[in-house]
């Protein structure tokens, strides 16, 4: 399964503030245009994923080694502190890419502003020549003068 298509708890907060699905992000980060904001985006989001996957698998082993059908004589107490720093790991990982997702997404301006370019009014110079009949320069101006040794 491709990152893209893996759920994630802040696919709807990434939708509410670029205005569009996580699917469709991935297809404008490819662009090689993309901003900046939404490469980092998905890339927080693709960490986030991934962190939010190993935190379902370790709760779902967890909770199948306690289930109440299982042989008591299965349970590994060596195999649930295992389990426990896994699950401190993963849920330090999950934390730290939520927050700094949440750091990015704050940052950026309201959709409405971020959907119009900024344009610039063009400013033009314009110049004249001198008359033709003005007088020629002086011959020591923007003469170079010579070293001496």
């Amino acid at each position: 399964m491709s990152i893209r298509d893996k759920p994630c708890t802040q696919d709807i907060r990434l939708h509410e503030v670029f205005g569009v699905p996580v699917t469709d992000l991935y297809t404008q980060a490819a662009d090689p245009n993309a901003s900046a904001a939404v490469t980092r985006a998905l890339e927080l989001r693709s960490f986030l994923a991934l962190a939010e996957e190993q935190v379902a698998r370790i709760c779902g082993r967890v909770h199948e080694a306690m289930e109440p059908e299982r042989d008591m004589d299965e349970l590994s107490a060596a195999d649930l502190r295992m389990d426990t720093q896994w699950l401190e790991a993963a849920l330090s990982a999950r934390d730290g890419y939520r927050a700094a997702l949440d750091d990015l997404l704050h940052t950026m301006p309201p959709l409405h502003v971020q959907a119009r370019p900024t344009r610039f009014a063009r400013q033009t110079v314009t110049t004249t020549l001198p008359p033709a009949s003005a007088a020629p320069a002086p011959a020591h101006v923007g003469a170079v003068r010579s070293r001496r040794r």
